[in-house]
């Protein structure tokens, strides 16, 4: 029998590439998202069999107890939850307004405790796991990143103390932290060249990452393979957190 994940935020990016890369590997794929249309796309390339849309904003409560109810009335369980739906608002503390400080909060953190404890119970049942797209924003600070770094560091924190409560009852928790990845949400990088000059600078494969790449870290995670790994926070960069912040002083 199929295994089944949920992947939130899979209407495109990281989420979609890893929507594809779950079906290919045979698994019940639920995809979730706040714009239908995106998700159908995406269904497109998958197997219409092991494959379920269901809308959702994962900071409101009701709507993840659909996504995950659903879920489980359609595959009969549930094994994995990727926890990837996120949003990035720029700004210093003087420059973000309490706005968008809490629409960053409500998805990226307040979303993940909605989703975990929803889905808790059935996790329990299959001895699954649950992986977070936490950032290289969630191991240090970025300038003028101060609520998306507040977000994304609590991300990987609240992956290993979730870690530690659900060990014992066979439950991993994982993460992964992406830097620069081509998707929507990086657009505004990759129209400004020298901040992408910048980046491909700093990042020593010299290149920004592939959806696909951080899709193949969070299967890797959520695999036989990594059935003894728990509590990590696996950075996804090109060797960008291998770096103490200095210049190249290679000549």
């Amino acid at each position: 029998m199929p295994k089944t994940v949920i992947i939130t935020g899979s209407g495109s990016g990281i989420g979609a590439a890893t929507a594809r890369r779950f079906s290919k590997d045979g698994w019940n794929v639920t995809l979730n998202g706040r714009t239908v249309s995106k998700l159908e796309e995406v269904a497109d390339d998958l197997d219409p069999s092991r494959t379920l849309i269901i809308k959702g904003d994962i900071s409101n409560a009701n709507d993840v107890h659909s996504l995950i109810t659903g879920t489980v009335e359609k595959f009969g369980g549930l094994d994995t939850l990727v926890n990837n739906a996120g949003v990035g608002k720029m700004g210093k503390i003087d420059k973000l307004s309490r706005e968008d400080w809490n629409a960053v909060m409500d998805i990226n953190v307040t979303g993940l405790y909605n989703t975990c404890t929803e889905a808790l119970d059935h996790l329990r049942k299959s001895k699954g796991s649950i992986i977070n797209v936490s950032s290289v924003s969630g191991l240090g600070g970025d300038w003028g990143m101060v609520g998306y770094n507040a977000s994304k560091g609590a991300v990987s924190n609240f992956t290993r103390a979730l870690a530690l409560d659900l060990g014992r009852e066979g439950i991993r928790v994982n993460a992964v932290a992406p830097t620069f990845t081509l998707t929507e949400m990086s657009e505004g990088i990759r129209e400004n060249e020298a901040l992408l000059e910048n980046f491909k600078t700093r990042i020593p494969m010299g290149r920004p990452a592939n959806p696909e790449e951080i899709a193949s870290a969070i299967a890797f995670l959520a695999g036989p393979d990594a059935g003894f790994v728990n509590g990590i926070v696996m950075p996804v960069d090109g060797g960008l957190s291998a770096a103490n912040g200095q210049p190249d002083l290679s000549g």
